[in-house]
């Protein structure tokens, strides 16, 4: 997934900034425009992987399994395949895009502004530190899911469902369930617990992102 977004993200980034490809850094809102691009385009192959990660979890296959059936991501797949087609294998698509375009323009874009803020110039030199690539990233993590989490929550609620459990009819129904049902505060319902889980992996992700960039190209 990481090697799909950060590839796509400067293929977007490029065409969005043609006249900048060799006078510096695009701009920060042709950075959001990459990543608006890529988290977009990453949905294609993550919303399969998701809705059956969902149903793993929540075991909502009992529609395809007997009990002593040993269940897995694959036969679940074929599962979902075989019995609702690729309406059943993509549902959710379009929740997908909408949690995942805007949380990369906040993710690229909160990153590039605040190693330039940290470090000066660094978009010129790609000089910084470590620990601006650390501080930046996590921080981008952080945001990429701040704004969009309730749009998770309806996703995940969306994918749940099975050809015969429908309890949503869209996104618009399934939030205005959700808050009629139990409240708004359910849509922020584990929001501590992922962005702690992002700080840390996206603090990782770009200083050994960066890292590599300047090995595989002498500095």
């Amino acid at each position: 997934m990481n090697a799909m977004i950060f590839q796509s993200y400067t293929i977007f980034t490029r065409i969005c900034s043609p006249s900048n490809s060799s006078n510096g850094p695009p701009s920060l809102t042709n950075v959001a425009l990459g990543g608006l691009g890529a988290g977009a385009l990453q949905s294609i192959l993550i919303c399969p992987v998701e809705l059956v990660k969902i149903r793993m979890q929540l075991q909502k296959n009992i529609d395809y399994f007997s009990k002593n059936k040993r269940i897995t991501p694959m036969n679940l797949a074929k599962s979902i395949w075989k019995n609702e087609g690729i309406r059943g294998i993509y549902r959710g698509f379009g929740i997908t895009v909408l949690r995942d375009a805007p949380a990369h323009a906040f993710y690229f874009g909160t990153y590039e502004y605040l190693r330039e803020k940290l470090h000066p110039g660094c978009r010129e030199n790609c000089q910084e530190s470590v620990s601006t690539m650390f501080i930046a990233g996590g921080l981008a993590g952080i945001s990429s899911w701040i704004f969009n989490y309730p749009t998770d929550v309806i996703k995940t609620r969306l994918q749940a469902q099975t050809s015969s459990s429908m309890k949503y009819k869209g996104i618009l129904d399934c939030t205005l369930k959700i808050i009629k049902e139990e409240g708004s505060i359910v849509l922020w319902r584990g929001l501590g617990a992922t962005i702690a889980k992002a700080f840390v992996m996206s603090s990782a992700i770009f200083p050994v992102y960066q890292i590599a960039l300047r090995c595989f190209t002498n500095n």
